[in-house]
């Protein structure tokens, strides 16, 4: 766990994602199969889960949403293309096949956008793993979900797109981005520079 700015950065267990935390807000959460580890690190920076108002899904996949159910009074924020999976149950968009479980929380309240605000970030829609996927970029912090990684990007092949995803890389690539908060790995400085390398494996190999 670090904090970078005003970022605290949660890493992942097992197949959770990532989860991050803006103020009041939580940026993504896990599978929710791991309960006892996401309470353990909010009991250690002394917040409790109510006071949680806001979750933000990078996108639609389990291991990103599948917790959203334990936080029962927060709302729920996810881009307009990827909200209709979660609304709807076993849609295969959420890929909870995979895990062998099932999301335990269809509601959404906010409908996002790309240039809609969270906190002090920006919505930046990078569709390509998913259709609604979403980064969030406040100048100088790009929290990017599963669009790219430290040592790569997400995959394409549960509703993913390939022209969509270049697009979305080749946006990204663009920002002066310093610290790379992904979705699964390690956070990283010099986000840029792996953004841009990142760009240029997908070029030359897909």
């Amino acid at each position: 766990m670090e904090k970078i700015n005003d970022v605290i950065c949660i890493e992942s267990l097992n197949m959770d994602s990532n989860s991050y935390i803006i103020d009041n807000i939580l940026v993504d959460t896990g599978t929710g199969l791991n309960s006892d580890y996401l309470y353990s690190k909010l009991n250690d920076l002394k917040i409790k889960k109510d006071d949680i108002e806001m979750i933000v899904n990078t996108h639609s996949h389990y291991d990103h949403t599948g917790g959203n159910y334990l936080f029962p009074n927060a709302k729920i924020a996810i881009h307009e293309l990827d909200a209709l999976a979660i609304e709807h149950k076993n849609d295969p968009l959420t890929a909870s096949t995979i895990f062998h479980h099932d999301l335990k929380r269809h509601d959404v309240d906010l409908k996002l956008r790309d240039g809609d605000t969270v906190g002090s970030f920006k919505v930046i829609h990078t569709p390509g793993h998913t259709p609604g996927g979403i980064s969030l970029w406040d100048g100088e912090i790009l929290i990017s979900g599963d669009t790219v990684f430290a040592d790569g990007f997400g995959r394409l092949d549960i509703g993913g797109n390939h022209d969509d995803m270049e697009k979305s890389l080749n946006k990204l690539r663009k920002l002066d981005v310093k610290y790379l908060l992904p979705g699964h790995g390690f956070w990283v400085d010099n986000g840029k520079e792996h953004i841009e390398a990142n760009y240029n494996l997908f070029i030359n190999n897909f």
